[in-house]
């Protein structure tokens, strides 16, 4: 069965960290009240990142911004740190965002491109910051845009799975677009906004975020948290209910409303600052302003009339600097001082400063670096060998696609060691392309942070060496260390009958953990015994304990139904106490079924898809016939389908009683058509055995027939695979997937 992991929602006390002990430097400071030891600036910090969106490195008045208003970031800049050389990790949003969460480079991150089609998603191994966090009991949330899929409440990389415990917003990075949405959702469900319906414009989503947000700080301002606040302004298009003061200007409004909703933006940002202050936990917490790429030219909207990327070249898509170089603020009052540093910082090392600064372990195969000292005031904070950017878009814009020299499609690397700047462009869409055929440009951006005088020509071996970075920044698949819990469950639960589970807590950080232990959590009339050991006293760096349990559920459990188990792991770190919990569900088994039957009539026992839900009629187990998706290969359309997306894994409940698997599978002509791309390997296995593969699957190649023997069979597990590292279009289906039986 798949592997799932992600962390429990609850706070401190729920963990049973009430007792948090505040950061590394305030263990042996005397007790008092959290208020005080946030003035000596000794406690462990809440922390608010705020990301806008596409907001360019020029459009703050910290920033030198001469016609959109923006005092209240202003005012943090001028009494916190701001940073001069601060970078996203892409120049679009979706991979910039899963750098941020994850730490890891868009050479090694999950997610490397906007989505075109389906969405991209946080891979099992990945950790976020939220992650990170909620080991050491901190009440985390993300309020606003989420941005990868699927759009659906109950899958692995839905907020909730990856650390967050509050989620309100956007799910989806289309989504994200509207502005006055139908609906936003809530956690794992779909919350209606009535004064929206039939494209009304009743609510205006930012001002809904921003509620949340104020009360999230509200009701937690007693217990450590962490808020990752994430409105969509000023992404197009450029919707606000009241352009403000920019009413009179002579602009079109589509730039008076961009203007605006910067405002709004910085207004925004005072509110919940004004919250912070109100609460008296201001000087307790750490509040981050920065931007996900530089500035867009969507809807409409001039980037040019407010300069928004400043001195720089470039916009949003360009690896120039004006399209990755962004606004980055630290604000917290008697903690962090005023100043400037021009540290090239990319937004990878938000999770490792979070980290120290919250006296919890980061993994350490990220490629973030903890700036946590630069904000304390120290001149010592570790410094990047070089940073590394990789663009893959296929969206074009006038201005951007100028800037590159008509090649705003084409793949593009970058990086910057030291001052020196290289960025190169393929023409084909080949990353292993050999380096003579890719068009390379060097700048020095200690004279001309412009980057308007190519200098390559005059420096081939610094050329070279940056080059021979960009190759070894690059991986096709970037494996991870372990971090923190995962389980496996070798189910499904027949009542009365044992199964195993196995759950993994590892040591991926870079100290080693001391008491670590194990435990499982099962519905009550459940037994459960541990046939492994459950305690090892130390656990090294990449050292890992694993414990196995027996696990019986009554002989009188409902069948077809799901159960939770709950995984905790506990162990204590060198900064404080850790506990990972994964919440899981196992099903007690439908009935086998006595006739012949498509498998789209009957109740599967799990489906785990790292795309979206399985795609077959919801009525499934109900209707006796029409019932699954229709599927065409070829031009012929089949019913009764199953259609999934790689990776994924059905399962069903043969009970031994089936003769014959019979079905056609392949990447079906729908998917075809929305590109050429995509390639899996299909199997299909029988309690755990490889009773059939397909190699790989294209389009081009059309389905393939599958006749398995699966006599005496238990359970049926039908997997989809990724085949080509390119899981964007990997829609694969089932037709006419049927057993017969004895």
């Amino acid at each position: 069965m798949t592997t799932r992991r992600h962390f429990i929602a609850g706070s401190a006390a729920t963990l049973g960290l009430a007792a948090l002990p505040a950061a590394p430097e305030a263990l042996a400071a005397p007790a008092s009240d959290r208020g005080a030891a946030a003035d000596a600036g000794t406690a462990t910090p809440n922390f608010l990142v705020i990301l806008a969106d596409d907001l360019g490195y020029g459009e703050l008045g910290a920033y030198g911004q001469k016609l959109i208003t923006t005092p209240r970031i202003d005012r943090l800049a001028a009494e916190g740190l701001k940073f001069t050389d601060a970078y996203s990790t892409a120049a679009v949003c979706a991979p910039s965002r899963c750098s941020l969460l994850t730490g890891l480079h868009t050479g090694h991150s999950a997610v490397r491109a906007n989505p075109d089609g389906v969405p991209g998603a946080l891979k099992a191994g990945d950790t976020t910051f939220a992650e990170v966090l909620r080991a050491r009991g901190y009440r985390t949330a993300v309020i606003g845009k989420w941005g990868f899929g699927p759009e659906e409440g109950d899958q692995p990389s839905h907020p909730n799975s990856r650390g967050f415990e509050e989620f309100y917003g956007y799910i989806d990075h289309g989504h994200a677009h509207e502005y006055y949405p139908q609906y936003l959702w809530h956690n794992g469900a779909k919350e209606t906004i009535a004064a929206n319906a039939g494209g009304a414009k009743g609510a205006y989503a930012p001002q809904l975020i921003e509620q949340r947000a104020l009360d999230f700080i509200g009701d937690h301002a007693a217990e450590p948290f962490l808020l990752f606040l994430t409105p969509t302004v000023p992404h197009a298009p450029s919707d606000i209910p009241d352009v403000g003061a920019y009413a009179s200007r002579t602009w079109s409004q589509q730039n008076k409303g961009h203007a605006a909703q910067i405002t709004y933006f910085d207004s925004l940002v005072g509110k919940v600052t004004d919250r912070l202050r109100a609460l008296g936990i201001a000087e307790n917490t750490v509040v981050l302003v920065t931007s996900d790429n530089g500035p867009h030219e969507e809807g409409g909207v001039n980037p040019d009339l407010f300069d928004a990327n400043g001195p720089l070249r470039g916009y949003k898509r360009n690896l120039y600097e004006g399209g990755i170089r962004v606004p980055l603020i630290a604000w917290s009052p008697g903690r962090i001082g005023a100043g400037t540093t021009d540290r090239p910082t990319p937004l990878t090392d938000v999770l490792p400063t979070l980290a120290e600064l919250g006296g919890a372990p980061a993994p350490a195969d990220i490629d973030g670096l903890s700036a946590a000292p630069l904000l304390a005031g120290s001149p010592n904070a570790a410094l990047h060998d070089h940073l590394y950017w990789y663009r893959d878009e296929r969206g074009v814009t006038s201005r951007a696609n100028a800037e590159d020299g008509g090649r705003a499609t084409w793949l593009a690397e970058a990086v910057r060691k030291d001052d020196w700047k290289a960025v190169r462009f393929a023409p084909v869409r080949d990353h292993a392309l050999p380096d003579a055929q890719w068009q390379v440009e060097l700048y020095d951006l200690a004279s001309d942070p412009g980057e308007q005088r190519d200098v390559a020509a005059a420096n081939p071996s610094l050329v070279t060496g940056l080059v021979a970075l960009m190759r070894s920044s690059w991986v096709d698949t970037y494996v991870r260390g372990p971090f923190g819990v995962r389980a496996q469950i070798q189910g499904p639960a027949v009542p009365g009958q044992p199964f195993t589970v196995t759950a993994t807590l590892a040591n991926g950080s870079a100290r080693a953990w001391t008491g670590a232990l194990l435990a499982l959590g099962a519905p009550a009339g459940w037994q459960v015994q541990a046939t492994t050991a459950t305690g090892r006293d130390q656990l090294a760096p990449g050292a890992a304990l694993t414990t196995s349990w027996r696990l019986t559920p009554p002989a009188t459990a409902a069948p077809g139904t799901q159960w939770p188990l709950t995984f905790d792991g506990t162990a204590q770190s060198p900064t404080g106490p850790l506990r990972f919990s994964v919440p899981e569900r196992v099903s007690t088994v439908p009935a086998a079924p006595v006739a012949d039957s498509y498998l789209s009539d009957l109740a599967w026992v799990s489906a785990s898809n790292g795309w979206g839900p399985v795609e077959r009629d919801r009525s499934n187990g109900r209707n006796a016939a029409g019932d699954g998706t229709p599927i065409s290969f070829g031009g012929v359309t089949y019913a009764k389908g199953l259609g999934v997306h790689a990776p994924s894994e059905i399962v069903y409940h043969l009970g031994g009683t089936a003769d014959r698997f019979t079905a056609l599978v392949g990447i079906d002509d729908f998917s075809t058509k929305q590109a050429a791309t995509g390639a899996t390997k299909a199997s299909v296995r029988g309690d755990g055995k490889v009773l059939f593969t397909t190699g790989k699957l294209t389009g081009a190649g059309g389905p393939v027939r599958v006749d398995v023997d699966v006599r005496g069979v238990k359970l049926l597990h039908l997997v989809v695979e990724d085949a080509n590292a390119n899981s964007a279009f990997d829609h694969t289906s089932w037709a006419l997937a049927r057993v017969t039986v004895l």
